[in-house]
């Protein structure tokens, strides 16, 4: 199940412990002259005039519902918040030839494992649709789903963004539950997922 709707409230609604695997890509709160990529919904204008500003760092509340919800725990930016101890990172290597981007991304896990590299350049990661200036590759969910999910969990993604996670759970058949709170990113993850859909019907 995929919602239009603000994280707070949709985890409120599910008991302790009720998904297997949370996989999360929040906002990390960067200064607003950083990177973030060419998103075609980025720095969106808002109808009083103002520039849509979506990278905002969430609250310990968030966490907290976060840890209450789910068993464990995959989050993307995990260098930027104030997380427990871990054993281990998953770490995405862009490949990134041009010095002025980003190398690589970090992920915090709650598995007490070890380090896990996933290698894939970020100028070909086989996605034909950019719609989120922070958008990671299908492949990149499928591997971790791969890695860290077992037959039959249940996963739950707070921030849904492109759906990238939504595509991966769909191919692999897992039950995904997920939101996205700003509505245009939120259409266009769906229209994205439907037309993947309809395309798999195709072949």
């Amino acid at each position: 199940m995929i919602t239009n709707e603000d994280n707070m409230e949709l985890m409120a609604r599910y008991p302790d412990k009720y998904f297997d695997l949370a996989i999360v890509d929040p906002p990390y709160g960067m200064p607003k002259d950083s990177t973030h990529g060419s998103g075609k919904l980025k720095n969106r204008m808002l109808n009083n005039g103002n520039v849509d500003q979506w990278d905002i760092k969430p609250s310990s509340r968030y966490f907290t519902e976060l840890f209450r919800v789910s068993k464990n725990q995959i989050i993307w930016g995990g260098n930027y918040f104030n997380l427990p101890g871990s054993r281990g990172f998953v770490i995405w290597d862009k490949e990134q030839p041009f010095e002025n981007f980003s190398a690589a991304e970090f992920a915090w896990i709650s598995f007490q494992s070890v380090s896990k590299i996933f290698r894939l350049a970020a100028t070909r990661t086989g996605d034909k649709i950019k719609i989120h200036p922070t958008q990671k590759p299908t492949a990149l969910y499928k591997w971790l789903l791969n890695k860290y999910a077992k037959e039959g969990d249940k996963i739950l993604d707070t921030h849904l963004g492109s759906g990238s996670i939504a595509i991966a759970c769909h191919d692999l058949g897992f039950d995904l539950t997920a939101c996205e709170v700003d509505t245009d990113y939120y259409n266009a993850a769906i229209k994205r997922l439907t037309d993947h859909q309809k395309q798999l019907k195709l072949l």
